[in-house]
Parts: C-alpha cells; sequence; structure tokens
C-alpha cells in the first residue's frame, strides 16, 4: 500500500477519507460487496488502523458469554434503559423529532447490535476477549424516581470487554480484509492525502481534492513512527471523482484551541494546560471542509474528554497522556483539597467529575491514596500500556493477580514527577503545593491540616467496619463483583494503615478523547444539510459521524460504545452505500 504518487483524476465507486477502523470497516464492508473503493489518509503507512490501534480495545456487549460466566445477568432491555438515563436525548427524539432523532434511533440499532451481531461477527473473524468483563462508569446516581427518566447516567451491570490484543487485535482482522481487496483489485490506498475540498456538482457531492504530502521517514522513532506527528509539506495535487464520499477522520481531540471554543460555557471553561488522548492528526479539519460543502454539525459542544489523565513519560505526540483506569478506592480532590461530591468517585462517572474541575476554572484534580490501593486498583487505558493483553502473554498476564503494580504501572509510579509519596498527609501536601507552584498557569491550594482531617475522617468510616460514607459503601459494594474483588478494588483499609503505605497523591489533568457530536446523518449514514434534507454523495461514519446520527450518545458516553461506534456506523453505512450506488 504504497504513497506513490497516482494520476491527478481518478474515476471509482466511493473515496473513504481516513483509514482508521471506521474508514477499514467501510472500505472492506464495500469491497465485499464488489465495489471499487479508493482509501485516503494523510498519515504515513505506519499509522495504518489510526487512533484505534492505540486502544484499549473495550467494548460495550451486552448478554455475553463473559458476562454470564462472571455471574453478570444483562439484556437489552437493561442496557437501553441506562443508555437513555446516559444520553437525556432531547424530548421528541423518539418520536423522530428534534435534532437528536437520528442520533436516537442510531443508539436503539447499536445496542441491539452490541446484543446481537457484534461479538458473532467478530468472533467469526477471529477475535476474542479477555474473560473478567470489567466495570466501567457505574454511574451511582438514584433510579427509580417514577419520573420520565427512571434511570441516570451508569452501568447497571459490567459490559466493558476487553480485546485479547487490544486495539490492534480489533483492527487485525479488517486490515487483513484490506489487503485482500487491494490484491483482488477492488481497493487502492494512498497515505499521505490531505483532502482540502468535497467536489460538488449541481448540489452533489462527486469527488475530493487533495494534496499529496511528502514522504515521512519513520527510522529511529518509537513504535516506528505510529502515532508521531508527521510533516505537512505538499509536493503534489490530485483530484479524485466518485460515485459518494464517505468521511472518517474522526473528531478533535488533537485540536485543543477546537475543542476549548466548542466546549460548553455552562459548564465552565477547558483549562488552557491539557493533555492530548489521540495523536495530532486527529485535528477536525475534515469537519470543518464538510461544512464548507453545506454538510450541518450537530451537537459540536458535546464531548467525551477525561479527568484522569498524566503526562506520558515517554510520549509518541504532542502533549501525550495515558488516562488512568482507577478503582473506586482513592479520594478524589479538587484544586484545593476538598472531596468531589457524590457520586463522582473513581470510575463512576468521568464527564461529571470533568465538569466538575471546568466549573471551578482548574486545570488538575488529585486522587489521594497509598501504595497497596494504587498496586491493586490502578490500571493505565490503551494498547502500548497493556503489553500482556496486547501482546497476547498469558504468563505476563497472570502478574495482574498478584499483589504488586502491573510493569506500566510500576514505572509511571517511580518515573513520574505527578506521583507524590509521602509518609503523612502534611508531608503530602506539602509536596502538592510544590508541584502546583511549579507549574506555569496553574493554581490551587492544599490545606496540610485540612488534609489530614479528610483522610482521618474517611479512614474512621472505614475502620468501622461498614460506614456512612457514601464513596466507602459503594467500594465495599464493588467488591460484591468477583472480578473487581479479585483484580480491582482493594480490600477497604484506612488510608494511613502502615503496611499499606506510603500514602499518593497523583496530580490528574485533562485528557482530550472523543467528539460526541459531528455531521448529522441519517439512519442509513448519508449526511444531512442544516434544513434536515440529503446531501447527495456525501456519507459519514465513526467519530466524524457522531458514532451514529450526529450524537449516538447524547450528552454521555457508556464506555466501550467508541471502537463499537465505529464498526456499527462502518458497517451499517458501508453496506448501504454498496445497496445505494
Amino acid at each position: 500500500m504504497s504513497a506513490d504518487a497516482a494520476p491527478t483524476a481518478v474515476t471509482t465507486d466511493v473515496v473513504v477519507i481516513g483509514a482508521g477502523l471506521s474508514g477499514l470497516v467501510t472500505a472492506t464492508e464495500l469491497t465485499a460487496a464488489g465495489r471499487r473503493v479508493v482509501l485516503l489518509d494523510q498519515e504515513p503507512e505506519a499509522s495504518f488502523g489510526g487512533q484505534a490501534w492505540w486502544s484499549f480495545g473495550g467494548l460495550f456487549l451486552v448478554g455475553s458469554p463473559e458476562q454470564r460466566a462472571m455471574g453478570v445477568h444483562d439484556s437489552a432491555d437493561l442496557a437501553w434503559s441506562d443508555w437513555l438515563g446516559s444520553a437525556q436525548f432531547a424530548p421528541g427524539a423518539e418520536r423522530g423529532e428534534g435534532p437528536d432523532r437520528h442520533g436516537y434511533a442510531w443508539a436503539r440499532r447499536f445496542v441491539e447490535f452490541a446484543s446481537g451481531d457484534l461479538r458473532s461477527w467478530l468472533h467469526g473473524k477471529g477475535v476474542r476477549w479477555f474473560p473478567l468483563v470489567q466495570w466501567a462508569e457505574r454511574g451511582g446516581y438514584a433510579v427509580g424516581r417514577g419520573d420520565d427518566t427512571a434511570t441516570e447516567h451508569g452501568n447497571t451491570v459490567p459490559r466493558f470487554h476487553v480485546t485479547w490484543g487490544t486495539g490492534p487485535g480489533i483492527l487485525a482482522p479488517f486490515v487483513a480484509a484490506a489487503r485482500a481487496a487491494r490484491d483482488a483489485g477492488l481497493l487502492d490506498v494512498r497515505f499521505r492525502r490531505r483532502v482540502t475540498e468535497l467536489v460538488t456538482t449541481d448540489g452533489r457531492v462527486t469527488g475530493v481534492r487533495a494534496e499529496v504530502l511528502a514522504d515521512q521517514p519513520t527510522d529511529g522513532l518509537p513504535f516506528g513512527g505510529r502515532g508521531a506527528a508527521s510533516n505537512r509539506d505538499v509536493v503534489g495535487t490530485e483530484e479524485l471523482a466518485a460515485g459518494a464520499v464517505v468521511v472518517a477522520t474522526g473528531g478533535i481531540g488533537a485540536n485543543h484551541d477546537l475543542a476549548r471554543s466548542r466546549w460548553d460555557a455552562a459548564v465552565g471553561t477547558l483549562p488552557a494546560r491539557m493533555l492530548s488522548g489521540v495523536p495530532d492528526s486527529t485535528d477536525g479539519l475534515m469537519l470543518g471542509i464538510a461544512a464548507d460543502a453545506g454538510a450541518a454539525l450537530v451537537h459540536e459542544d458535546r464531548m467525551w474528554h477525561y479527568p484522569e489523565g498524566i503526562a506520558n513519560h515517554s510520549p509518541v505526540w504532542t502533549n501525550h497522556g495515558i488516562r488512568i483506569l482507577p478503582g473506586p478506592s482513592s479520594l478524589w480532590l479538587d484544586a484545593d483539597g476538598h472531596r468531589l461530591p457524590a457520586p463522582l468517585f473513581p470510575g463512576f462517572d468521568a464527564l461529571g467529575a470533568l465538569r466538575h474541575v471546568t466549573r471551578r476554572g482548574d486545570d488538575h484534580s488529585w486522587f489521594v491514596l497509598n501504595k497497596t490501593i494504587m498496586e491493586a486498583e490502578f490500571a493505565l487505558s490503551g494498547s502500548e500500556q497493556n503489553p500482556d493483553l496486547t501482546g497476547k502473554d498469558v504468563k505476563l498476564l497472570a502478574q495482574r493477580v498478584l499483589p504488586k503494580a502491573v510493569g506500566p504501572v510500576a514505572r509511571f509510579a517511580a518515573e513520574s514527577p505527578e506521583f507524590l509519596w509521602a509518609d503523612t498527609p502534611t508531608e503530602l501536601a506539602a509536596k502538592m503545593n510544590a508541584l502546583v507552584d511549579a507549574t506555569p498557569g496553574s493554581h490551587g491550594h492544599v490545606d496540610p491540616d485540612e488534609l489530614a482531617a479528610v483522610v482521618a475522617a474517611r479512614d474512621a468510616q472505614v475502620a468501622s467496619g461498614l460506614g456512612k460514607d457514601p464513596q466507602v459503601v459503594a467500594t465495599r459494594a464493588a467488591r460484591d463483583y468477583r472480578v473487581d474483588k479479585l483484580i480491582r478494588v482493594a480490600k477497604p483499609r484506612p488510608l494511613t494503615t502502615p503496611k499499606d503505605g506510603p500514602l499518593l497523591a497523583v496530580r490528574l489533568s485533562v485528557l482530550t478523547r472523543k467528539t460526541l457530536g459531528g455531521l448529522w446523518c441519517d439512519p442509513s449514514g448519508r449526511v444531512l444539510q442544516a434544513d434536515g434534507s440529503v446531501l447527495d454523495g456525501l456519507w459519514a461514519v465513526g467519530e466524524a459521524a457522531g458514532f451514529g446520527g450526529g450524537g449516538v450518545h447524547g450528552h454521555r458516553a457508556l464506555e466501550g460504545t467508541f471502537l463499537g461506534g465505529c464498526l456499527h456506523t462502518g458497517r451499517t453505512t458501508g453496506r448501504a452505500l454498496a445497496t445505494a450506488l
């Protein structure tokens, strides 16, 4: 799949822009139906598969054999109730009315897909899963209030299925299918192509204009140059005519200025200092190009960023951050050392915690815990931070049940300046304040006496054996789930238990990741104009389409639904487009 220059004009059935997971699924569905496809991507071949390669490989599955083996009772109806409680779609969406109507329709079908064909479809392609299903986004809000929203945000049961092989394991069958289609003469993959314009003829999108970018040396770079910032040196141009164009270029996570400008002002502001959870190429530029051609963008203020980011000690891209996947025991404190309100506990409501941070105008918050809790409860997101699962290494995987931190967590604990160790709360507060004072533009001060009092109050609740503190109660309840008891939740003990020390504070920064809004699309993936009419010839998938309809998640996501959304939109739209041509 070379980046050699192509003729200046090409006629093909479909041009797919973006060679990430959603673009690959779309392209391979089209070629499986005999359609000819040109697949364009602005990055080098080393980055084939896009940001999905870097993911933890988590999928939202409902009623799976893995759940049943763990004693989890799930159903499509329960999952749909959870989805609606989290999404909070605008009134009328269920009747096919208003701006959320297409997102609602895509959501309904996604939950059916997650409880139906998704697992068997991937299983047939050789994909397998780690058997211990994880419980992400627990919510913790009241249910059954008797009004029209009987549930609030959160997964009632564990649904986060980690792929054996993580993100690369999900990509593998689609990369193989793409190569087979190329060999059959149906797929032409062109790297280092940056689309600058959608060509329209009589109101219909009929092709693209693109710049051909210079080759990007990758020798000596981590991961063979995958994810590293590439040059934008233009060495040529080309125009491609097509029966249809599909936008599969992802969201805006690496474009911090754009993210800040679109963040909902009602919940504060995104800080000036942020980390990026996606490579530099996730710049959102193609969304603007589509809008220039008449496409409607909806729900641009809906985003899914994380408040639990830490700077990567070995960065691959600009401002590279890693997300901590925490268990529920750590105290979560704001920049001034105050506990976040219930149920904003670690692992319960990521967006709620983020909004708490942005409303205050902070650029950080804190986890306060001890060494034993870190070893039991900290995991890190991403394929490169989970070499056991990514490499399918059973011997290395066995370390997860041992009473020590897994290797990547232990390395952060030893090398990251954001991991602060101390023997007493007073000493810990001094180190927390020193780190903030050394960070330009950052603010916040933790009072040593107040921190000591917070830790003592929490410890008294734990030492009681029961406790009324909602986080202590929630942590004890988490251990009722066998996976949490085995590998994710430490046995409740006071933070100041000597054998569990020393104490630890971890500075958490905002980590940009996903865009929940995007190009407004109908139930087949056709892009719409502002008046709701179809923009003929243009289709969208994946994050560029808000993972379906311009906003399948509504206001909040349940996790495992991003890769699943790429798979669902790519399969649905690829098949619909193949039929429409």
